[in-house]
This record gives C-alpha cells, sequence and structure tokens, in this order.
C-alpha cells in the first residue's frame, strides 16, 4: 500500500498508493515513518486522504524511548519506510490498555480503532479545568455520567479522598449516581433546593447567614453600583455589634438614632418638616431609652419627646433645643470594635442592621440617595419572605467556616461523602446563579487557607455552566468574578472547575481560556465551532468539521491529558441520568 515518499511539505507528506487502491477504512488511520539507518526514530502520522496515485499525511509526533511526543519537530528523510501503526504504538497515543494501576482514567472507547480504549492520566485530566461542550441531545450528561462513574468503578482502587461536587442545574443526576452510592466505603450525599422536601438521605443547602461577607451580600442583592458596598459594610459591623451584647447594642442603637435626628434637624427644614420627619423616623426606629414616649426632664416640668415637637401659634418647635439637648446625651458613647468571632446571626438581624446602616450615612436626608440605597433593604425583605430564606439558616451551634466545608461531606452516619449533588431545579436561574457563586467562593476560601496547599482537593461539575460562568459586570462591583478568580488561581490549591455548557459563545472567555482539557460533542452552531478551533493549535479543519455530524455520545477529546485530539465513544452510563428525550410515542398512544 505504502510507496515511497514523493514530497514533504510543512507538516504534510505525500507517499505512493503502490496498491492503486483507495482504501477510505485507513482514512485518519496513524502510520509510522522509520528511518531505515536510524531504527530509534518513529515519525508519526495520520492519513487524511488518498486516490489511486497518492496518500496524504499529516505529521502529528513522534516515538521517542517509548514514549509519545506530540507536535511536528522532526521530519523524515525520503529514504524513509511508511506503515500502519502496531498495537503497542498505538498505546502510546491513545492511552494505557491494561488498569494495572490507580494512575489511569477510562474516558471511551475509540471511535476509529476496534476494540480500543481510549484512557487518560488521572493527574494529566484532573488536575487541570475541563470544558465539556456540545448541543443539547448530544449526549453531553451521559458522558458526564459516564466519566464519574469510571472514576468509581474501573480504577484498581477507590477515590476514598475524592471530594466531588456537582451543582445539578435540572436535577437529572440522582439516578445516575445511585449505584455509585453500593460501593464499600464510598458514598454520595445529596443536597437540594426543595424546601419542602420528604428525602430522608437529603438536606436542603444552606450557608449560615453569619457567612456572608460584604461581597456575597452584593451578589445576594443583586448590587451593580460599587458606591453602595460602604452600606454593605456598615450593615456587617452594626449586626456583630447587635448580637454581641444587649446593653452595648442598645447603647450604639441610641448612638445612631440620636445622631440621625440630629442630621435632621440641623437640615435646614422648617419646624413642621422636622416635626413630621422626628416622629416618623422614632416609629420606625426606636429603642426602649430613645423613643417618642421618652421623658425629657426641665426645670419645673418633664414633657415627652413627642410634647417637644409641637409646633405653637407662630409655626415654631418652641422646645427644640430642649430636644438637641437630649439627643446630644446618647451621642457621647464612644463605641469599640467588637470581635467577631462566634457571633451567630440570620437575615431578620442582618435587615436590621441594614436599616440602621442606612440611617447612619444620613441617607434619611437625601431622598435620591435614600431611594438607590433602599433597593438594598426592599430585596433583602424580599428574601426574608420567600422561601429562599431557607437556604442562610443553619440549625446548630456556631461553626467556622473551615469545618462547614468539612462537614458537607459528611453523611448523617458520620461517614465520608466523595460525591455531592447539588439539585437546583427548585429555583429560579438568577438565584441558582447567586448560590453557586456562594458555594464557589466559600470553597474558594476554604481551599486558600489551608495550612497544607492542596491538602483537600475539591472537584467542582458545572452543568449548563454558560447560566451561572458569564462575563457579569461583578469585577466592576466587587472587584473579581469568583470563577475566573478560580480558573486563574484555583489550581494550585486544587480547586478544579468542570464546565458543561451548550453555548461556549455565552460562557467567560476568562474561564474557557484557562480550560486544559475538553471533550467537544456535537456542534453546529459557526460562533462555537470558530471558539473550539481556537482551543488548541492540534486541531484540523477536517476535525472541526466532524464536529457537526457527530453520533450522541461521541465527542473529539483533546488538551493536555491527550496526546492527539481523539474521537472517543464514551460509554453509556449505567444508571442513566434523568436527561433522555421524552418518549412521545409511548405518551401519545398509551390507553
Amino acid at each position: 500500500m505504502f510507496g515511497k515518499i514523493k514530497k514533504i511539505e510543512d507538516k504534510y507528506i505525500e507517499v505512493e498508493n503502490i496498491s492503486k487502491i483507495i482504501q477510505a477504512n485507513v482514512i485518519n488511520y496513524h502510520v509510522i515513518f522509520e528511518d531505515n539507518i536510524n531504527k530509534n526514530i518513529k515519525i508519526v502520522g495520520e492519513i487524511l486522504g488518498m486516490n489511486e496515485e497518492i496518500i496524504h499525511i499529516m505529521l502529528i509526533g513522534e516515538i521517542k524511548e517509548n514514549s509519545f511526543i506530540s507536535g511536528t519537530i522532526k521530519y523524515p528523510s525520503m529514504n524513509s519506510t511508511c506503515r500502519i501503526v502496531y498495537k503497542e504504538e498505538l498505546e502510546m497515543i491513545i492511552g494505557k490498555q491494561e488498569f494495572d494501576s490507580s494512575d489511569t482514567l477510562l474516558i471511551g472507547s475509540s471511535a476509529l480503532y476496534d476494540g480500543f480504549k481510549v484512557t487518560a492520566k488521572v493527574n494529566d485530566l484532573l488536575t487541570h479545568h475541563i470544558a465539556i461542550i456540545g448541543n443539547s441531545g448530544c449526549g453531553k450528561s451521559c458522558g458526564v455520567a459516564s466519566l464519574i462513574q469510571n472514576i468509581f468503578y474501573y480504577n484498581k482502587k477507590s477515590p476514598r479522598n475524592a471530594h466531588m461536587v456537582i451543582f445539578d442545574v435540572y436535577g437529572e443526576y440522582h439516578t445516575a449516581l445511585s449505584k455509585i452510592n453500593e460501593l464499600p466505603g464510598i458514598n454520595v450525599k445529596y443536597y437540594t433546593t426543595k424546601t419542602d422536601i420528604d428525602e430522608a438521605s437529603t438536606e436542603i443547602v444552606s450557608i449560615p447567614a453569619y457567612f456572608l461577607e460584604v461581597d456575597d451580600l452584593a451578589l445576594l442583592l443583586s448590587v451593580n453600583d460599587h458606591t453602595l458596598l460602604p452600606i454593605l459594610e456598615k450593615t456587617l459591623q452594626y449586626v456583630a455589634l447587635f448580637k454581641s451584647s444587649g446593653e452595648l447594642a442598645t447603647k450604639y442603637k441610641n448612638s445612631i438614632i440620636a445622631k440621625s435626628l440630629l442630621d435632621i434637624i440641623g437640615s435646614g427644614k422648617s419646624s413642621t418638616q422636622l416635626s413630621d420627619q422626628i416622629i416618623s423616623t422614632l416609629n420606625k426606629f426606636n429603642t426602649a431609652e430613645l423613643n417618642l414616649e421618652s421623658l425629657i426632664v426641665q426645670p419645673g416640668y418633664t414633657r415627652t419627646l413627642k410634647q417637644c415637637l409641637n409646633i405653637d401659634a407662630n409655626g415654631k418647635m418652641g422646645a427644640l433645643q430642649f430636644v438637641i439637648e437630649f439627643l446630644n446625651g446618647f451621642t457621647t458613647f464612644d463605641v469599640m470594635e467588637v470581635d467577631q468571632k462566634e457571633i451567630i446571626y440570620n437575615l431578620e438581624d442582618l435587615y436590621n442592621a441594614l436599616e440602621f446602616a442606612l440611617m447612619s450615612e444620613g441617607m434619611l436626608n437625601n431622598a435620591a440617595l435614600y431611594e438607590k440605597a433602599n433597593d438594598l433593604r426592599v430585596r433583602l425583605n424580599a428574601i426574608l419572605n420567600s422561601p429562599q430564606r431557607k437556604y442562610f439558616e443553619y440549625k446548630g451551634s456556631y461553626i467556622e467556616k473551615e469545618q462547614f466545608v468539612k462537614s458537607m461531606f459528611l453523611t448523617e452516619n458520620n461517614e465520608y461523602a466523595q460525591l455531592l449533588n447539588m439539585n437546583f431545579n427548585y429555583v429560579d436561574e438568577r438565584f441558582a446563579k447567586i448560590l453557586t457563586k456562594l458555594y464557589m467562593k466559600l470553597f474558594f476560601n476554604f481551599s486558600t487557607s489551608l495550612s497544607v496547599r492542596a491538602s483537600f482537593p475539591i472537584h467542582v461539575i458545572l452543568e449548563e455552566a454558560h447560566r451561572y460562568v458569564q462575563n457579569d459586570n461583578d469585577i466592576n462591583v466587587i472587584g473579581y468574578n469568583i470563577f475566573d478568580r478560580i480558573t486563574k488561581e484555583g489550581r494550585k490549591y486544587g480547586l478544579i472547575l468542570c464546565f458543561i455548557t451548550q453555548r461556549p459563545s455565552e460562557l467567560s472567555s476568562t474561564c474557557l481560556s484557562q480550560c486544559s482539557n475538553f471533550l467537544i460533542f456535537r456542534l453546529f452552531y459557526p460562533e462555537d465551532l470558530k471558539i473550539v478551533i481556537s482551543m488548541s493549535s492540534n486541531l484540523t479543519q477536517q476535525e472541526v468539521e466532524k464536529l457537526k455530524t457527530l453520533r450522541p455520545g461521541t465527542a473529539l477529546v483533546f488538551g493536555s491529558a491527550f496526546h492527539i485530539p481523539l474521537l472517543t465513544k464514551l460509554n453509556l452510563p449505567n444508571p442513566l441520568p434523568q436527561s433522555t428525550n421524552v418518549n412521545l410515542e409511548s405518551i401519545w398512544y398509551e390507553n
């Protein structure tokens, strides 16, 4: 079949077709060029096509010291012979075929070579961020379920120290993970956003409200203006103070209210306006010592604060000076820094602190600014009066963030769970995005605070990632996008992301650029195909064209874990995820 080399141009070679037969079944097969003088040099090529005269081959790498090295560095001499690759050489290209150690992960079977598996080194694949891309119905969910099952089923040792988290936007992986639970020493823990759960083995997703920092609150309340962050900072200061000590909290509340009322008095408004605004403020914000019924004692008589706000016949507030003196008595309180350690508070406490923060910033006297900042209060109140408040309730004593993350991987029997399934099917897309970001920041802070770097690796799988991982405005509000930060910094701390998406063009460009391994299922949208082409210099136009017609369950895999791009049929998972298309025949024609 293979004759003499006729032409070498760049990485393309033309070889004489001595059989004069067009054998289409060997197109895309790999070939070896061997030099008769130097047997140690084996140049590897791929058959791109042929006619009766010429076989067209593209060089893809070389085999040296029983190892395949991708890339065109050396070229065969014109006297080199060409042949189809041997089995042991093919194994160097597509991966080990025997699972004799725990360092190899089964990806699937070769779509080109019957009976051959496609495998990858565990470290080469799972210590880098991964992107799994394909149009709806192409087999992404089954492919992901298959990979997860392979991690636990096919390795020689069980990964008992794994920490994998699946953000399951449609709740479709529950069944696919059920048999993993049956393996000795392996557990799957289920979380859900359904607030009225009846499954004993499932917990409601929750993040203690006292974990929320300024940027967390900004995400939760959909802040789009960084000038509002000082209000949130003040809110967290107040909530810590108010929950620290009853007497101390009351003194500070009195000080805030008194200063705000003095600001109102000094605003230059008419007596009637002043009286109305002070009464309105004290109706809403008051304490046992400072309220409308507080007694103001003067020589000869005693009046309530409200009585001192009365307007006389001349339109004047005659007792205003007494009110000022009374309020000044509360402003001499010197506030000290409060140690926030082990202070527990809930969303309602945050709401009360936010109201005082709005007051202390003097916003009661600035209608435009107050209206802008008041949106925070309205949004927090909406969460408080919805089932979403349950996601920020934590029953139990105070817990540190590090201990909380570790406890997420413990079952109700205090056994170790290697897999967490976070079912976000019961919240809308906007709130699912918020929850995901809050958890990701929690994982990132946990990973970066470990005394031994990367000693607790966490792998996060994000289904429908384009819904969460976008080019958001976060960087202009809180200074960073948590997904961008993790993809750039997380690897060295053992926090690895896997993005599953049908629209890479909607995914954060920074996140996608930081991925090192790719599984690309069927794609035909032009913008998405352009992105795929830009992902690897090893991809040929011919391989990209194949993406348009791939069968469900077949993917083009490439990246740092693979020597060359490989068409791979991922095994059908058992059991399947609940992601299959509706069966109209059984529904429409059922008796």
